[in-house]
């Protein structure tokens, strides 16, 4: 059975200091490409309605080259506390993208030195930049400068075995006047096989003075639990633990608050949030938001009889009609067969998204 141990229970105990930001929760979603939109985040606050929520990666050079915001930057009054992470290798185009995010409503600004994607990194973003580590303090410092909201940074432990630097790069990083490190336990060339190393975050959390958040196979509670006990982390980051799970900042939070794990969801828990997840996506980005549903579809279903099949009809779906039809079918099977929906209410802590509402149509994106 998980517990905390005293001490890391009283050590947890405080709001995470983020600079001037103080954030009441030790328990962080990460920013994920593709995914972290402004549905899938509504859907995280409401079960993590303290939690710092991550936009997905913004290219600042995009962003400084057009005249309206990408739609990929848009933050809601109600999704605070929220930060925009952004990527480049210029420091002139991510200040100015920085400024912007700031305008939009970013609580904060993450700067991505740690994506391993070739399309990134061959272009001086993400990862590269441990390869080159004085243009990330030039970055950094520039952004620092150009902002008056925090300035974190999310990178990796080294580019391979042969040159993990997470210390000294990560020293480099606070004395720019970053006030916050998420460090991902693994190397770019492991990308995202192979477990994380988080002795490597016990390294660097013992060489900062700022707070160093932990990432990288932080799955359940108990992962999360062994994580921060291990590192002595001052907070944890959920990635891809949340593919279809957007209850697992909600959880993890739960239990360092209360000592206590929530209800776990049931199969029927997730196929309704699966069907809240697509109208909202289809209402917020229309055919495009089906097109992308299907992805997320799938990663809901899982864990129970039928699962293979359904998910191959979800993937192939047209509509929102279509999709509801599929999932409501499988409720109705799910439910005969006695698995029930848990009531969520008994466990999500007060939050004006405890219940998650529409979000306003806007323009699709282009393809």
């Amino acid at each position: 059975m998980v517990s905390l141990s005293p001490a890391l229970q009283a050590r947890l105990a405080t709001p995470l200091q983020i600079g001037t930001v103080a954030v009441h929760s030790r328990v962080l979603q990460s920013p994920l490409s593709g995914v972290t939109d402004q549905v899938f985040r509504r859907l995280v606050r409401r079960y993590a309605p303290s939690s710092m929520l991550y936009t997905e990666m913004v290219h600042a050079a995009g962003v400084c080259h057009v005249e309206s915001l990408p739609q990929i930057m848009e933050v809601d009054p109600d999704e605070h506390p929220i930060s925009v992470q952004l990527f480049d290798c210029r420091p002139d185009f991510l200040a100015d993208a920085a400024r912007r995010a700031v305008a939009e409503g970013a609580d904060t600004i993450d700067l991505n030195m740690g994506c391993p994607v070739n399309k990134i990194t061959r272009k001086g973003g993400g990862s590269s930049l441990l390869k080159d580590p004085e243009m990330a303090v030039a970055i950094a410092k520039t952004v620092v400068n150009a902002v008056e909201v925090p300035v974190s940074v999310k990178t990796r432990i080294g580019w391979d075995d042969d040159t993990i630097n997470a210390v000294d790069f990560a020293r480099r990083m606070e004395d720019t006047g970053i006030q916050l490190l998420t460090l991902h336990g693994r190397t770019r060339a492991q990308g995202y096989t192979g477990p994380a190393r988080w002795d490597w975050i016990t390294r660097v959390k013992a060489a900062l003075a700022i707070p160093v958040i932990a990432n990288g196979d932080i799955t359940s509670v108990e992962s999360a639990v062994r994580c921060l006990e291990v590192t002595r982390a001052d907070g944890v980051m959920c990635s891809r633990g949340t593919l279809g799970y957007p209850f697992l900042v909600g959880e993890i939070d739960y239990f360092l608050k209360t000592g206590q794990c929530p209800p776990q969801p049931t199969a029927v828990d997730r196929l309704h949030c699966a069907q809240t997840h697509l109208r909202l996506i289809a209402a917020y980005k229309g055919d495009r938001g089906i097109c992308q549903a299907r992805k997320h579809m799938t990663w809901y279903v899982k864990g129970f009889s039928g699962a293979a099949e359904l998910r191959d009809r979800l993937c192939q779906i047209t509509t929102v009609a279509e999709g509801e039809e599929y999932l409501q079918t499988a409720i109705a099977q799910l439910e005969a067969a006695g698995i029930h929906a848990q009531v969520w209410d008994r466990w999500t802590p007060p939050s004006p998204l405890t219940q998650v509402g529409e979000i306003p149509a806007s323009t699709p994106e282009k393809v």
